[in-house]
């Protein structure tokens, strides 16, 4: 297999193992949301640790933490990662799947809203459209809900303003995710050791919910390095075409598999958002081209 086939295959793997994480947390339970959190981040540290030390790079991660500015920064990420965290977890155990597949539906759309906003970037006539188009379908969604979808948009806020951070930040992912989980796992430990006391605590209580407690670190972790052998090989444009295989396997899961409630009205919210999305992915593809023409 040559390396833009393997690279492929790591970000389809990555995708769809982030878009089937609806199956796996409600396995967690009945641990709360803020305990399956909190065993999340103290085991993605260690397994973030062990490979950062096998692969000689634990050394360098220290070092960034000597750096005032990038700290604080990564202070941000932390927070907006636990933000992130808890929100799916909780939307994901309690029957809001589907509102939290919309999150990461809308996601591309709220990054090219800090693009114009934040980073003063330009809109191309496609992406107005996508964001104009967008902007009615969560107004449907709103309407069809009876409120705002505030899983979804959390989410999107979250993971955006997350992601934005992170772009200035320049860091490898795992490492940035090593020093995340580190900045909050004295919070998370801290809470799990007063479960422990109180006897409220789920770890111990069976090795089959132990072990899937235990395993959340690798569970996290692993998507993220196919995703990091994919994105160092794969044009920008595929691996922005590929993010949609996450929020469409979530949606699936929600409708098919957990049968949660879906009228005509939140259909039509959520044709208008794949719309959007459709437009957005012809621009990319057409931005895509006309950089490798006028490279040529």
């Amino acid at each position: 297999m040559n390396k833009n086939k393997l690279s492929l295959l790591f970000g389809i793997s990555a995708y769809s193992l982030w878009g089937l994480f609806p199956l796996y947390w409600p396995l967690l339970e009945p641990a709360n949301p803020l305990e399956i959190v909190s065993h999340r981040a103290v085991w993605t540290l260690i397994f973030c640790v062990i490979v950062l030390i096998a692969t000689k790079a634990f050394k360098e991660t220290l070092v960034t933490l000597k750096r005032p500015k990038v700290a604080a920064k990564l202070f941000a990420t932390s927070l907006l990662i636990s933000i992130n965290w808890l929100i799916y977890i909780w939307a994901t155990n309690n029957g809001h799947v589907v509102e939290a597949s919309l999150g990461y539906y809308i996601n591309p759309l709220i990054t090219i809203g800090f693009g114009v906003f934040l980073l003063k970037e330009k809109l191309r006539p496609l992406q107005w459209v996508s964001v104009s188009v967008a902007t009615v379908g969560v107004s449907v969604l709103t309407i069809a809900y009876g409120r705002l979808p505030w899983i979804a948009i959390g989410l999107a806020l979250s993971w955006g303003s997350y992601g934005l951070i992170k772009k200035q930040l320049g860091l490898g992912a795992l490492q940035g995710l090593a020093i995340e989980t580190f900045i909050s796992a004295f919070f998370y430990l801290a809470y799990l050791v007063f479960l422990g006391n109180q006897g409220t605590g789920q770890f111990g209580n069976g090795w089959g919910l132990t072990l899937l407690l235990m395993s959340a670190g690798a569970v996290t972790a692993i998507p993220l390095l196919l995703f990091n052998g994919a994105a160092n090989r794969l044009p920008f444009t595929t691996i922005g075409l590929l993010q949609y295989i996450t929020p469409t396997l979530q949606f699936s899961c929600g409708v098919w598999i957990y049968h949660e409630d879906m009228p005509l009205s939140r259909w039509i919210g959520f044709f208008i958002i794949w719309v959007a999305l459709i437009a957005l992915a012809a621009d990319l593809i057409k931005s895509n081209r006309s950089v490798n023409n006028s490279v040529a």
